[in-house]
């Protein structure tokens, strides 16, 4: 078993790395399982996949289990949903010592997160990712939050897990689109720290069917990890994490939760940013160009109905902006990224109409 410890003094956890790992659960939980209540949040096709056997194996095992579903799709990830659930919890009489097992993608694990932290002021929870963008991403760093109108995660808070299990065997369940926005997220890595695995991405992308998906998911966790223990707040470092992401949740935003997978969106985003960089003298053309033609090697969907306007009017509500002004992720090098105050909204503009 691999294991990956995010290094934050009080609030450290480890990620653990193994094919078959679900079925390990019960027994390195047990000496956290002292006769409390515990509460698998996730969907019902989830469930029905892997999430009534952890139950089962749970009960066996003697924890005193429940299981809450949520929707499918970013509807889940709403206060109707975190309502909704709260009231759930209350119902089964969970307490301060109940435990959270948020079994699911994004979504389920950042709604099962915001509830962590809301529920009589926080429990703990455990993140068990089923989607590649969430054993990579989302599952790791404590951000938990919802969608309102305005835009996406504009409410939320950074609340850790006490750990998480990554089973890679999760993933065989997945279509092909949802592999595909993971590796979005695992290119988004090489190119913001680490060169050579942007490098090992790029030729492994060429056989998408023999991509070695431990691997990928190992250092992609091991970067995100380093990351978010030098900076939990996202204060300073941890904000090169959202590379591609000012654009990206635009054209979710635009396109519709939910029309448009997350990885997907955040792949066009990087190309932008990308453009950008090299506009602004940062990196060179055939270094944009390099990192285009990686993500080109993803089966993206076309968005050519999405307008530049529309775009702007969701970035102006970027979380990233700051007394007005937009801090920006763009790259200095290929493997390294940087923050700056220094892009405009025509630049942001003129990347979109270049993409397009």
């Amino acid at each position: 078993m691999n294991t990956i410890q995010v290094a934050l003094n009080k609030n450290s956890y480890p990620i653990y790395l193994e094919n078959g790992l679900i079925q390990k659960i019960p027994k390195i939980l047990s000496n956290k399982n002292h006769g409390q209540r515990w509460v698998i949040i996730s969907q019902h096709s989830l469930m029905e996949l892997f999430g009534f056997t952890l139950l089962s194996n749970m009960k066996k095992s003697n924890y005193k289990i429940d299981y809450i579903t949520l929707p499918n799709g970013e509807a889940a990830k709403s206060m109707n949903e975190f309502k909704r659930v709260i009231s759930s919890m209350i119902e089964i009489h969970c307490d301060r010592k109940t435990n959270i097992i948020a079994l699911g993608g994004g979504v389920v694990g950042d709604l099962a997160g915001f509830v962590a932290s809301s529920f009589l002021r926080g429990i703990n929870y455990y993140q068990v990712p089923s989607t590649l963008l969430s054993m990579v991403d989302s599952s790791i760093g404590g951000k938990t939050g919802v969608n309102i109108a305005e835009g996406k995660n504009l409410i939320g808070s950074i609340y850790q897990p006490s750990a998480v299990f990554i089973d890679p065997e999760l993933l065989h369940s997945l279509p092909t689109t949802e592999l595909i926005s993971g590796l979005g997220e695992v290119i988004k890595y090489g190119a913001i720290y680490d060169r050579s695995f942007l490098t090992d991405i790029s030729g492994w992308l060429d056989d998408i069917n023999s991509f070695p998906l431990n691997d990928a998911i190992k250092r992609s966790c091991q970067i995100k990890a380093d990351i978010v223990s030098k900076d939990e707040r996202e204060l300073g470092i941890r904000r090169i994490l959202n590379f591609g992401h000012t654009i990206g949740h635009a054209i979710e935003a635009v396109m519709g939760y939910g029309k448009i997978r997350h990885g997907e969106a955040i792949s066009y985003g990087m190309k932008c940013a990308g453009w950008i960089s090299n506009e602004l003298g940062l990196i060179s053309k055939i270094d944009s160009d390099y990192l285009n033609k990686t993500i080109d090697k993803l089966p993206l969907p076309i968005i050519n109905k999405v307008q530049t306007n529309d775009l702007i009017s969701f970035i102006r509500r970027d979380k990233k902006i700051e007394a007005q002004v937009l801090n920006f992720v763009a790259l200095e090098k290929l493997g390294k990224a940087i923050t700056t105050t220094e892009v405009s909204e025509d630049l942001i503009e003129k990347s979109f109409k270049a993409l397009k």
